[in-house]
């Protein structure tokens, strides 16, 4: 079968900023896909095309097998789309949102309703379904948001920024929802600005920047893009911090890392294991008290600031709100 998504050579500008540059991705079926980059980077307005948000000046894009820019209304009928924020009217019920979508996707009242009641059993709403919305927790509304894009049972599901917000367990729920979701037939493509979020949901990941894509896989196969183990000091008393990073500076391929709140030291080192022997017997030799030592691999965070010099960051690239097209509005499917 066609991948669900395939772009190919799409570039936008908005005025004088280039927000993709001959962007070529692909996302196969029966997975999740993540795209990550810095703010700016061009991947709310990747999704905004790959919703029929926004046309391409120039490229090619094939939705679920459709042509997106030939046949934007057949794509509209495949996908579903969560938005950076819950779209949900807290002036109703749970259960009165997902049938009011479901009526805009041209469900019959009987349909609508059916419809309604198995999205809420999916996600674990229906104790909650007859509640107003404004009595629902941030994570409640973000599941209903999510919820509300499934009633036409798309073949893809866009999420952008999907866990922005919410607390620790609300982010594990909403990842184990995803989970089932792709376990279920649903494809996912999703954006995100954490990057153990990729780590734990997506089998493939494209890390892009200034409009192009500058390295794609697994999790695995980016972070091997690290090069180099990494040495990782947590200190006892703040105050060596700075010791620590003079003590480290000669061991390492680069210099040090500091996380102050964390009391942390971390830097890159060739032949990983014989500089970790090195770095403790020097630390222990200045009579710095360390509280854990240890040898890792790069984490996705550390290959994407080596890749991009930046890190990610949440914010509206150029284009991406405000414009006639989306300003105030949220596409799901049909109901666009």
């Amino acid at each position: 079968m066609a991948p669900i998504v395939e772009a190919r050579g799409l570039t936008k500008n908005f005025k004088t900023t280039e927000a993709l540059a001959g962007l070529d991705l692909t996302a196969e079926r029966g997975q999740v896909t993540a795209v990550l980059g810095p703010n700016g980077a061009g991947k709310t307005t990747f999704i905004r095309m790959v919703a029929t948000l926004l046309q391409p000046d120039a490229g090619t894009l094939t939705v679920a097998g459709i042509d997106a820019l030939a046949e934007p209304a057949k794509v509209r009928q495949a996908i579903g789309l969560a938005g950076q924020s819950a779209a949900v009217e807290a002036a109703m019920t749970g259960r009165e949102n997902l049938e009011l979508v479901g009526r805009l996707f041209g469900h019959d009242p009987k349909q609508a309703k059916a419809s309604a009641q198995v999205v809420l059993e999916r996600l674990g709403l229906t104790d909650a379904g007859d509640r107003l919305v404004r009595t629902y927790s941030g994570g409640m509304r973000r599941k209903l948001d999510v919820g509300a894009s499934l009633v036409g049972a798309p073949e893809l599901l866009l999420l952008d920024e999907p866990t922005t917000g919410l607390d620790p367990r609300s982010r594990n729920e909403l990842w184990d929802i995803i989970r089932d979701l792709v376990a279920s037939g649903t494809d996912v493509l999703l954006t995100t600005q954490y990057l153990d979020e990729a780590d734990q949901l997506a089998s493939h990941i494209a890390i892009i920047d200034h409009g192009k894509v500058i390295a794609e896989g697994t999790a695995d196969h980016l972070k091997s893009l690290g090069g180099v183990d990494v040495i990782q000091v947590h200190v006892m008393d703040p105050a060596d911090l700075e010791r620590t990073v003079a003590a480290l500076t000669p061991i390492g391929a680069e210099r040090p890392r500091v996380d102050v709140p964390t009391r942390s030291v971390t830097v890159p080192a060739e032949q990983g294991s014989e500089r970790l022997l090195e770095a403790v017997r020097t630390l222990d030799s200045l009579g710095i008290k360390v509280a854990d030592i240890g040898l890792r691999r790069a984490t996705l965070d550390e290959v994407f600031l080596k890749l991009t010099g930046r890190p990610a960051e949440a914010g509206p690239e150029p284009g991406a709100e405000g414009t006639d097209d989306t300003k105030g509005r949220k596409r799901r499917g049909r109901a666009a």
